[in-house]
């Protein structure tokens, strides 16, 4: 039979408009104002190639997470799918190697936020920065989900504005209309070794740059549990969230490539400055740095919430302590934010103390972490997906495309893009490290399946 998903003891205080920025914000981070840069430099104006490879990717993965959030919302999201389709072992692992992913990345997020924030005000030291940020967002975490909503409402909206301002000017640029520009045609384009400049293996090697910078998505289906109507909200934001994102990637590179040579791009400099700056915008630098900072706390503020999700649902379920299921009157798992910041914090002196060193290893340990957690989503959609169409097939209201042609497209593609890691010799330690934590993860599941059975 069946089974209709339980009751959420948390709070339902998200509305659509949260959702639908969660969904747009949740991605649009520095690892597009500034990373950008490095795909940029391997593939040429390739990178528009990149970023629509890299999107397809993670649209399709999108619209399978859609497919089994709407016919069965839960906090755990993927997790709770992997284990209704293909047993405990998948649950567990996938929510813990996903919990492990985001309360690394936090660190990466606050440490960044920590050096602008140190850059306007030397007086105070890098580690209180941090320090303040984990506080105030730890804060608001506690206190109310429509809280973390709010804040990252108004953080996605201003990200949203100042690439939509981005696209206005550049296309204007482009055309010659702002003053002391004239039409710049497609000589960007087409000059400097063409449009592909380093042929396909440039492109490749664009979407390994890239494809990571689309992780985020997905606590979109984790908040959806927590929102008025989880069904239709988890698919209006899953609709309007891959499209729109699919247009600011690519339209914003489409931009920097036809406007800049290629050749001028260096990776760690944002290309937005370096847009910005041609056209002659004063305080670019400064400009951007405020958009690279809020998308930061936006990240972090978003995996605080992600994680501390993630580790209440394991523990729902049996797979992590049961001491993290204590829920505040407001409906806020406040042990399982306090053990994600907790591990946050570890993480955030880790890299403050040795960057280079043990943090270096926990961050490439999770580095293809993001590519295990989509390919055992799309396993889990092909797996329930026939069991909803038989059981319950009125829950399908919003449907994977092409089904099962598309899920395998998207599997074969993550295959793929992993085996291609392995032969870039800046990839593969983050594909054996995170194989490592990926194995360790499924021992212990497998240990735990054991013993079960023998009981």
């Amino acid at each position: 039979m069946h089974e209709s998903p339980p009751a959420e003891p948390l709070s339902h205080g998200l509305k659509q408009r949260h959702l639908t920025m969660l969904g747009l914000g949740g991605v649009i981070g520095a690892g597009l104002f500034v990373g950008s840069g490095a795909g940029i430099a391997v593939a040429g104006p390739g990178i528009v190639v990149s970023y629509l490879i890299a999107g397809a990717i993670a649209m399709l993965v999108m619209r399978m997470l859609g497919e089994m959030s709407a016919a069965m919302p839960a906090s755990g999201s993927f997790s709770v799918h992997a284990e209704r389709a293909l047993g405990r072992w998948a649950g567990f692992s996938v929510g813990w190697l996903y919990w492990f992913l985001l309360v690394v990345v936090l660190a990466v997020e606050a440490t960044g936020a920590a050096k602008i924030a140190n850059g306007w005000a030397p007086g105070v030291p890098q580690w209180a920065w941090v320090l303040i940020f984990m506080v105030v967002f730890t804060g608001a975490n506690l206190a109310a989900v429509k809280n973390f909503g709010e804040f990252e409402f108004w953080f996605a909206a201003l990200k949203i504005f100042a690439i939509v301002a981005f696209l206005v000017l550049g296309l204007l640029a482009v055309f010659g209309v702002l003053p002391d520009t004239s039409a710049v045609g497609l000589t960007n384009l087409t000059g400097q070794g063409g449009f592909l400049p380093a042929g396909w293996s440039g492109v490749v090697s664009g979407v390994l740059a890239v494809i990571f910078a689309f992780g985020g998505l997905e606590v979109v289906t984790i908040a959806a549990a927590e929102s008025d109507d989880p069904v239709r909200a988890v698919g209006r934001a899953v609709r309007s969230a891959v499209w729109r994102i699919l247009f600011f990637y690519v339209g914003s590179m489409l931009v920097i490539v036809t406007l800049l040579p290629w050749t001028s791009m260096k990776p760690g400099q944002s290309p937005y400055v370096a847009v910005l700056d041609s056209i002659g915008i004063p305080g670019a630098g400064q400009i951007m740095n405020i958009v690279v900072f809020v998308a930061l706390l936006s990240a972090l503020n978003a995996n605080l919430y992600g994680s501390s999700r993630m580790i209440f649902s394991l523990a729902e379920r049996g797979e992590a302590p049961k001491g993290l299921l204590k829920v505040s009157g407001g409906g806020v798992p406040r042990r399982a934010v306090l053990a994600s910041v907790a591990f946050g914090f570890v993480s955030v002196l880790l890299n403050l103390k040795w960057p280079d060193s043990v943090f270096l290893y926990m961050l490439n340990a999770v580095g293809a972490v993001l590519l295990f957690v989509w390919a055992l989503i799309a396993l889990s959609q092909l797996r329930l997906r026939r069991r909803i169409e038989r059981e319950a097939p009125e829950t399908l209201t919003l449907r994977m495309w092409a089904f099962p042609f598309l899920t395998w497209v998207a599997l074969a593609a993550m295959a793929a893009v992993l085996v291609l890691m392995l032969f870039d010799a800046t990839a593969r330690p983050q594909v054996l490290w995170s194989a490592g934590a990926t194995a360790v993860v499924l021992l212990v599941a497998g240990v735990r399946e054991w013993r079960t059975r023998r009981v």
